[in-house]
């Protein structure tokens, strides 16, 4: 069972959750991420997907495709991030997720990306624009490294593809509950519990779900389903006021709290 799998049912042993951050690498600088990464941890955090600055973010919205071009300007590059989990593992041990597109990874060479990022202390990767049908190159050196490809499941996912998608993913099922980007509205989340707990029963792997969830009564909604959320584009937009709002930091740990609060067990 890898790190990442045996954090979310450690987590679901005392009846809570797991919370999953979003950071965007490099934003506002590398220095700061890191920072910011380890701030929310200590927040409640239970483990942290470090977005890989990219120019072309297909499944994100505007708020993390602001963030990604802030970084860009900071000449952050793949190489930077692997620096930055390094860094990172010398101050944490909770799983540390890459969320990266296909281009950045094949650029910097698909053999050295995974060998590195094993080293530098990477659990797991997330690659949204890599359907199963096009992983074959990337699952044996994924397993090699003994690092989870995560695999996102939508709304839309035919029966046939979500059994693709849990063969060949590992760590966590990622659920999208909408059509859209990341930042996008959540709604009809009654009809989205009901997915998630229809898409439990086809696997024994956690499912985490992500895309929409703003708020600690979203985070609470589909926690109550899921065995985790992700939250990504409401602390994005926090870290995003950085440069006009001195507080920034109190604030995204505030609310970082306030989300793991949520998806903690009525004390009534």
């Amino acid at each position: 069972m890898s790190r990442i799998e045996a954090t979310i049912k450690n987590i679901r042993v005392v009846r809570e959750k797991a919370l999953i951050a979003y950071v965007m690498a490099g934003d506002p600088t590398l220095k700061e991420s890191i920072e910011i990464v380890l701030e929310v941890e200590r927040a409640g955090a239970d483990m942290i997907e470090i977005g890989v600055p990219f120019s072309d973010p297909i499944a994100d919205g505007p708020t993390i495709q602001k963030a990604a071009d802030r970084a860009l300007l900071n000449d952050v590059s793949m190489a930077d991030v692997m620096n930055m989990v390094k860094t990172l593992r010398k101050e944490t041990k909770i799983p540390l997720i890459l969320m990266s597109y296909c281009n950045p990874i094949l650029a910097y060479g698909l053999t050295d990306f995974f060998k590195d990022a094993r080293q530098a202390g990477v659990n797991g990767v997330i690659v949204p624009d890599l359907p199963p049908e096009e992983a074959k190159p990337f699952l044996p050196l994924a397993r090699k490294h003994l690092i989870d490809l995560i695999f996102l499941v939508a709304p839309t996912s035919t029966p046939d593809r979500v059994q693709k998608i849990l063969k060949a993913g590992s760590g966590f099922v990622y659920y999208v509950p909408l059509t859209g980007v990341t930042g996008s509205k959540l709604t009809g989340k009654d009809s989205i519990q009901k997915r998630i707990k229809d898409l439990k029963t086809l696997t024994d792997r956690p499912v985490a779900a992500g895309f929409g969830i703003s708020t600690p009564e979203d985070a609470e909604c589909i926690g109550s389903a899921a065995d985790g959320v992700i939250v990504g584009s409401a602390l994005v937009k926090i870290i995003g006021s950085a440069s006009e709002n001195p507080d920034y930091f109190n604030e995204l740990s505030a609310f970082v709290s306030s989300l793991k609060s949520a998806l903690k067990p009525s004390l009534e």
